[in-house]
């Protein structure tokens, strides 16, 4: 058995092991307490990925942009290119193929515990509300693969009918949220939570139920809260008429960021979730869910952050797991990409596809070549390996750790500091002393690294230590003489602990990152 991840004291009493992975399926994963338990009574840490563009795809993970962003658009797109004919056998293959078991395999060899599944309700749901047979079956494969791997399954309502968010990542006919605006929205996505809760009430491999992704952003989560409240109870109701013993999990609004809603406990075996992109990984970011948390009793949940550095993806991560949350990489995979664990390499000729996305004037003429190309690269097999993600993520011989990165445990655990300057917005609760690497100017937010680029010279920040002074980085796998520290060559050393490793500063010295061979 592997060796447990240690966690410091909560306010709530957790206990100081989990373990990882394999899942197990002798019985439901289930909250009490503020915590996770799986079916055995063991406690749990999710560490899981989430299967974006399968069930419900998304215009960012093919590099197109306006005009063939949603599902619906890029499905025009595929029929104006590939005709009728083309279109449905080219569908049809891909969603064979862009998940298969190689990629669970994959998933469960690289340390993860779970999946998260992004689901369409066009695929498993008729416009009369009927169940469709093509869409459960996609899951029910997905299901035997993860138990043949010893992997749980969340199912994620991603793209509900009418839409939840009125943007184009849940496929909404009009782009506006009308599953909160029409009352036949509302009861086709009552019923598909029904019939799913129905088909999978006595499947231990399905970890919950995700009820509605990120629903009601920017404008619209002032305006219907209220509706989306009574939205959840509805659903809640409906599951626990078919099955009593799956795990609910609701999401706020505004890309489930905004808690407001959570005011009291809608169910006693629930999870809470938020997600989080593009903004400082330390704790002050997150501690209104761990407000939540403690004020109702529920376990909270990351359920999707991602699309960064290494450096970033290393820091909030082990900021998550800290605080004891579990959470959700997005996504497994997506083309041409240095921020996803698997990159698809584009076909020949990709280029043409993605320009008619934006000019329904321009004819691609081998965009039939160009297509089954795709078919072809976007296997687990034949893609690029990104390794250095999931070092990154799970801690486990990380190739690159930001000075900024050190753990969030407070003085005296996680860093020992003579002096301390801060930096609006970033760890200010830690008195450690910050610095940015150059004169100014300097962005308010230097973490936007959307596509994982590299950190240009005005967004880089450094740490500066006086002799004695310390940081301790959480991590394993890691041998300290392999650990080089930029920026204070010879002024610092670097000592094994039992979290990681700590840099030690010998002489007054300004830390950039540490480098590990």
């Amino acid at each position: 058995m592997e060796s447990p991840i240690v966690f410091p004291a909560s306010p709530i009493a957790y206990p100081t092991e989990f373990f990882r992975r394999p899942a197990s399926f002798d019985g439901f994963v289930h909250a009490r307490d503020a915590r996770l338990f799986d079916g055995s009574g063991r406690e749990l840490l999710l560490r899981g990925v989430g299967l974006g563009n399968w069930m419900l795809p998304e215009g960012y993970m093919w590099k197109f942009g306006p005009g063939a962003e949603s599902p619906r658009e890029i499905e025009a797109l595929t029929k104006r290119l590939l005709g009728e004919d083309g279109a449905s056998r080219f569908w049809d293959s891909f969603y064979a193929g862009y998940i298969t078991e190689a990629d669970i395999q994959r998933i469960a060899e690289s340390g993860f515990d779970h999946v998260r599944l992004p689901i369409n309700s066009r695929l498993i749901q008729g416009d009369d509300g009927a169940p469709l047979e093509q869409g459960y079956a996609m899951i029910d494969r997905l299901i035997e693969w993860c138990r043949k791997h010893q992997l749980w399954v969340l199912l994620d309502l991603h793209g509900a009918p009418g839409g939840q968010t009125g943007t184009n990542i849940d496929d909404s006919p009009n782009n506006k949220p009308e599953l909160f605006m029409e009352e036949t929205y509302r009861a086709l996505t009552v019923r598909l939570w029904r019939d799913l809760a129905r088909t999978y009430a006595d499947e231990t491999v399905v970890l919950g139920y995700d009820l509605l992704n990120e629903p009601l952003p920017n404008e619209w989560q002032d305006v219907y809260a209220a509706e989306l409240v009574e939205l959840y109870k509805d659903i809640t109701a409906a599951i626990r008429e078919e099955d009593p013993g799956h795990l609910i999990v609701y999401e706020g609004v505004h890309w489930a960021t905004n808690w407001s809603i959570f005011t009291e406990v809608w169910d006693q075996n629930s999870l809470l979730q938020f997600h989080k992109y593009w903004s400082s990984p330390d704790t002050a970011s997150i501690a209104p869910f761990l407000e939540v948390r403690d004020r109702l009793g529920l376990p909270i949940y990351m359920g999707e952050g991602g699309e960064n550095t290494l450096e970033w993806l290393y820091t909030a991560f082990r900021m998550y797991e800290s605080h004891n949350i579990g959470w959700n990489f997005w996504p497994w995979k997506k083309l041409e990409t240095a921020t996803s664990p698997v990159s698809i390499t584009a076909p020949d000729g990709w280029a043409s596809v993605v320009a008619a996305g934006s000019d329904p004037s321009l004819v691609v003429a081998d965009a039939a070549l160009i297509f089954d190309g795709l078919l072809c690269s976007m296997s687990v097999e034949t893609a690029r390996w990104n390794p250095d993600i999931v070092a990154a993520l799970l801690g486990e011989h990380p190739v690159v750790i930001p000075a900024w990165g050190f753990g969030v445990r407070g003085p005296g655990e996680s860093y020992s500091s003579a002096s301390s300057a801060t930096i609006d917005g970033i760890r200010a609760s830690d008195a450690v002393n910050f610095a940015w690497a150059s004169s100014g100017p300097h962005p308010a937010n230097p973490f936007e690294q959307t596509d994982g680029r590299a950190y240009a010279l005005e967004e880089q920040l450094v740490v500066n230590l006086e002799p004695g002074d310390w940081l301790e980085f959480e991590l394993t796998h890691v041998d300290p003489a392999t650990v080089r520290v930029l920026g204070a060559e010879g002024g610092t050393r670097v000592e094994r602990t039992e979290r990681g490793i700590r840099v030690v500063a010998t002489a007054a010295s300004t830390i950039s990152r540490l480098e590990v061979e």
